[in-house]
């Protein structure tokens, strides 16, 4: 117990903990230790009870994939009934019904499709830009480590022409655990740990901000969740482009792994308040109302988390697995409102918007 008051009294001194003090605080802490120590390092890094949101829309541009992950339930092969690619005129429609409501920014990914080139994503985003001030925040590294193998030229130079098409920032999906030995199992075929992180790197040096995630509960140890955290706090170290991390449980259902169990709410609250605490180089932690529901959305207000995430006007991903928790804009100012808070609306980078 005296290695663990140390540790408590290092996070309330805002001292920085290593992997093997995370490690005894993620397996030993207290449950509502935990909450009030990680409850503490948010309010140290945001004073005024403010909880943030964005306002956008997610936009799968196609469901077509090679990569196969066993977690999805998403995606469909090439040839197989489903798939689809989206025209220009209907991403044009989601974007001005997104606008028509208030919204700032799109979410777009899509799978690793096998026969759209680097132009057909650079036109996309030229006409999206040509006809709608919207941030486009695209692309998640996996499919931007697969654009650079299939037309064989570096992933940075892959980020500078899709920046210079009207990419914004880019959000961090595909990390799934960025440990090889989980990747090699639920994601073969997908890019490794350190081309993720490269491409965020990347990402970071030409400017653009991005986001980072992980998606936990399915065939992962707790200490590779921990060396995931460790990871991105090492990139963030280097670069400090990660504007907020996102931390989800995985939803089993219709996947390839009908064997993992769901995670429950305290083991969803652990691993977040845990993030808040070691995560000491990211400004912003974002609850997960997708796949955990409001409620234990407003709990995890005091577990470490700042920002409420997206009103997710479209989420198709998720939803493929079984889960379809919806929230309207004026549904999260209440829910944020109830739960002790301020809501405001965000941008990507976290800029407040002025209440309307």
């Amino acid at each position: 117990m005296r290695k663990l008051d140390t540790i408590f009294d290092k996070i309330m001194g805002g001292e920085r903990i290593d992997f093997d003090e995370a490690t005894l605080l993620y397996e030993t802490a207290n449950f509502h230790d935990l909450g009030r120590l990680a409850h503490h390092v948010r309010l140290t890094k945001h004073p005024d009870p403010i909880v943030s949101y964005v306002v956008d829309r997610n936009i799968n541009y196609s469901n077509i994939c090679v990569c196969c992950c066993k977690f999805c339930a998403f995606y469909k092969t090439p040839n197989q009934d489903g798939g689809y690619v989206l025209s220009h005129e209907e991403i044009g429609q989601k974007i001005k019904e997104t606008l028509d409501l208030g919204g700032t920014q799109i979410l777009m990914q899509g799978g690793h499709h096998p026969d759209l080139p680097l132009t057909w994503y650079e036109e996309m985003l030229r006409y999206i830009k040509a006809n709608y001030t919207v941030h486009i925040h695209a692309f998640s590294p996996p499919e931007i480590v697969f654009w650079s193998d299939k037309e064989g030229i570096p992933v940075a130079d892959v980020i500078a022409r899709l920046h210079a098409a009207g990419l914004d920032s880019i959000p961090g999906g595909g990390a799934e655990i960025l440990v090889d030995a989980v990747r090699s199992t639920v994601s073969p075929n997908k890019c490794p740990t350190d081309e993720w992180l490269n491409v965020m790197e990347q990402a970071h040096k030409q400017g653009l901000r991005t986001t980072a995630t992980m998606m936990f509960g399915h065939k992962e140890t707790p200490t590779q969740r921990l060396e995931h955290l460790f990871a991105v706090r090492d990139t963030q170290d280097k670069t400090g482009g990660f504007t907020a991390f996102i931390p989800w449980t995985f939803q089993p259902d219709h996947t390839e792994l009908p064997e993992c169990r769901k995670l429950t709410s305290i083991e969803y609250l652990r691993l977040l308040a845990v993030s808040r605490i070691v995560l000491d180089n990211i400004d912003n932690v974002q609850v997960s109302w997708v796949t955990m529901g409001p409620k234990i959305a407003q709990l995890a207000l005091y577990f470490g988390g700042n920002d409420f995430g997206s009103t997710m006007l479209e989420e198709n991903v998720v939803k493929a697995a079984g889960v379809s928790f919806r929230l309207s804009q004026q549904e999260i100012n209440r829910l944020v409102t109830a739960a002790g808070f301020t809501p405001r609306q965000r941008t990507m980078d976290y800029t407040l918007l002025e209440t309307r």
